[in-house]
C-alpha cells in the first residue's frame, strides 16, 4: 500500500456517492481524520466540473510534511518524554532500571505507536519486549546503568527512523509502517501548503484535541493562521482541552480510544447544520471543554 493508493481509493469511493440519484454532487461536504484529513484536503483542491466541494472537515489532520511528522513520532516524541518524565534529575540522563520499568517509554521506542487499547494490548506487551532488548542490547552504549538522552538515545532512536524505509517486509508486531508506505510519503507536500489551493467556497472545519500526541496541536493554530493570512472567507478552528488524536480523553503521552464526547458530535453537528442550507444562523454549542477560533462571513 503507498500513500497514492489510500488518495485514489478515496476519490473512487466520492465518485461513487456523487452517482446515487439522492445525492447532489454540487453540495459535497468531506469529513477526513488524520491521514484522512490531509488526503481530503487534496481531493478538495482537484478540479472536477461535475463535483464541488461545500465543506471539509479535518478531524485532527496530518498537517506538517508526513515524513516530519513520522520523524516526530520515532525520534522526537520518545525524546521529550525521556526529558520531561524520565530525566528527574534534569542531567540529560535516565536510569536503565527506570526505562526498563516505564512501559509508556516501551511502547514509544518499540513500537513509534502510543496508542493503548486492548485490542492491542498483544502488540503492546511485543513491543515492550522487543524494546527491553533494544534497551541492554544498543543505545546503553557505555555499558553503565545510565542512558544519555542526546549521545545514546536519540543515535539508537535515529538510527530505526532509517531502518524503518529499509526493505518491503512489513512486521506487524512492531507497530511500524511498512516500508513501501514510508517511501511514499518522502517527497509529499504538507497540508500547510496544500490548503492554500482550496477554493475560498469550500468553509473549512479544523477539529483537535491539545493532548494530541498524533498531530500536535500547535499545527492545527498554524494552519488556522494560514488560512487568515489567504484570506480564506469561512474557517473555523475548534480545540479541545484533555482529548487525544481519538477525541477521547487521553494525556499527552498516550492515545486513548472510546466513545466521541458528545460536546465534539454537538459542535460538528452545529457547523454541518450551519453549513447545509437548512438553517440560516451559525450557532455552536459550546461546553468549557471547547475553544474555537473562527472567520465567518454568514453569506
Amino acid at each position: 500500500m503507498t500513500y497514492n493508493d489510500l488518495k485514489q481509493d478515496a476519490q473512487k469511493a466520492l465518485k461513487v456517492l456523487t452517482q446515487q440519484p439522492e445525492v447532489d454532487a454540487k453540495r459535497i461536504t468531506l469529513i477526513g481524520h488524520s491521514e484522512g484529513g490531509e488526503i481530503v484536503t487534496r481531493i478538495a483542491t482537484t478540479v472536477n466540473p461535475i463535483i464541488k466541494v461545500d465543506n471539509i472537515v479535518l478531524m485532527a489532520p496530518r498537517i506538517e510534511k508526513p515524513i516530519d511528522q513520522v520523524y516526530y513520532g520515532f525520534v522526537i516524541f520518545p525524546i521529550e518524554y525521556a526529558k520531561q518524565v524520565l530525566d528527574k534529575n534534569h542531567n540529560g540522563s535516565f536510569s536503565l532500571q527506570q526505562a526498563l520499568q516505564d512501559q509508556i517509554f516501551h511502547s514509544l521506542i518499540g513500537s513509534g505507536n502510543t496508542t493503548t487499547t486492548t485490542t492491542s494490548l498483544n502488540l503492546h506487551n511485543a513491543s515492550i519486549s522487543n524494546g527491553t532488548k533494544l534497551l541492554k542490547s544498543f543505545y546503553n552504549s557505555s555499558k553503565d546503568v545510565y542512558i544519555n538522552i542526546n549521545t545514546e538515545l536519540k543515535p539508537f532512536l535515529e538510527k530505526r527512523f532509517e531502518k524503518a524505509f529499509e526493505g518491503t517486509k512489513c512486521d506487524i508486531l512492531s507497530g511500524v509502517p511498512c516500508p513501501i508506505y514510508l517511501k511514499s510519503l518522502i517527497n509529499l507536500q504538507p497540508t500547510l501548503n496544500t490548503i492554500d489551493n482550496v477554493s475560498n467556497s469550500t468553509s473549512i472545519l479544523i477539529l483537535h484535541g491539545q493532548n494530541d500526541s498524533g498531530s500536535r496541536v500547535q499545527l492545527a493554530f498554524l494552519l488556522q493562521q494560514r488560512l487568515a493570512e489567504l484570506n480564506h472567507p469561512d474557517h473555523t478552528l475548534i480545540t479541545y482541552s484533555n482529548l487525544g488524536h481519538l477525541f477521547y480523553p487521553s494525556t499527552r503521552w498516550t492515545t486513548e480510544s472510546g466513545p466521541m464526547p458528545e460536546y465534539v458530535l454537538a459542535d460538528l453537528y452545529s457547523w454541518l447544520q450551519s453549513h447545509s442550507g437548512f438553517t440560516p444562523s451559525y450557532t455552536f454549542m459550546h461546553s468549557s471543554n471547547t475553544s474555537s477560533y473562527s472567520n465567518f462571513i454568514n453569506n
